[in-house]
C-alpha cells in the first residue's frame, strides 16, 4: 500500500507537534484518554494519533476483539476531542506492528508534506524498561522523542537510570541518547484493558472504566463474551 498509508488528513499541515499514542486498544479506556490529553497538554501537542496495531509483535495471540472492533471502540471514545485523530496505518499494513516502520512512515509523510515536525511516541515507564527489546529502537529514537509516563508500580525514571538503560548507552547513533527522551507526570489510573475485558467477559458492569459509547458497542457487540464469534478484520 506504501504511500497511501500515511494519508495526509490523519495529521493536518498545520501540525507541528504530533504525539503517537500506539497499543491493542483491546478496549480503549479512561487511562488511554487520560495519557493522551496530559501529554497533549504538557507538550503542547497540536495532535495526538491513536494508532491501534494490527498484530502486536510482543502479544500475537492475546488481542482478542478484531481490528474492526477496536479501532471502532478508538473512534467512538475521542470523537469529542478536536484534537484527537485515529490512524489505521498498523491495521492496512501487512504483517507485525512495528513502532519504528509506523513512526518512519509518518515521517517520511511530513517530509512529502514539507513540514518540520516533530514526533513523540507516548509510552510508559514500565515499556521504557523493555526498549532494548523493540525492533529497531536505536532508529525509533532518532526519528522521534519519547514521551514517557507513569504508571501504578513503575514511576518515571530518572537521569541516572536513562543514561545507563536507554539502547543509546551501548552504542549511540546519531540523534538518539537522554536528549530524546521527555517525562511527563501524568494523573495514572490503575484500572488496565483486561480489567475491562475480564468485566465485560462475566456481565459485570464497565461503567466508569470507559466511555459511555464505548461501553455501549461492548454491550451491543457481547465482545469479551464466551459466546461471542470472533470476527476477522
Amino acid at each position: 500500500m506504501g504511500l497511501l498509508m500515511t494519508r495526509p488528513d490523519w495529521v493536518a499541515q498545520g501540525d507541528r507537534r504530533v504525539g503517537i499514542l500506539g497499543g491493542t486498544f483491546d478496549p480503549i479506556h479512561y487511562g488511554h484518554l487520560v495519557i493522551a490529553e496530559q501529554v497533549r497538554e504538557a507538550l503542547e501537542l497540536d495532535r495526538v494519533l491513536f494508532v491501534p496495531a494490527a498484530i502486536p509483535p510482543h502479544k500475537p495471540e492475546a488481542v482478542l476483539a478484531p481490528a474492526t472492533d477496536r479501532a471502532a471502540m478508538v473512534e467512538l471514545a475521542i470523537a469529542g476531542n478536536p484534537a484527537f485523530t485515529i490512524s489505521r496505518i498498523e491495521l492496512e499494513r501487512d504483517g507485525p506492528s512495528y513502532t519504528v516502520d509506523t513512526v518512519g512512515e509518518l515521517v517520511d509523510e511530513a517530509a512529502r508534506q514539507g513540514v518540520a515536525r516533530d514526533f513523540f511516541f507516548i509510552l510508559s515507564a514500565e515499556a521504557l524498561t523493555g526498549l532494548d527489546a523493540w525492533h529497531e529502537p536505536l532508529r525509533l529514537m532518532s526519528l522521534c522523542r519519547l514521551a514517557v509516563v507513569p504508571r501504578p508500580g513503575a514511576p518515571l525514571p530518572d537521569g541516572a537510570w536513562l543514561e545507563s538503560h536507554l539502547p543509546a548507552a551501548a552504542g549511540a547513533s546519531a540523534g538518539a541518547g537522554v536528549d530524546r527522551v521527555v517525562c511527563v507526570e501524568t494523573v495514572p489510573l490503575a484500572h488496565s484493558a483486561s480489567d475491562v475485558r475480564t468485566r465485560a467477559a462475566a456481565g459485570r458492569s464497565i461503567r466508569y472504566l470507559v466511555p459511555p459509547a464505548v461501553e455501549a458497542y461492548i454491550r451491543e457487540h457481547r465482545l469479551y463474551r464466551s459466546d461471542h464469534a470472533r470476527r476477522t478484520a
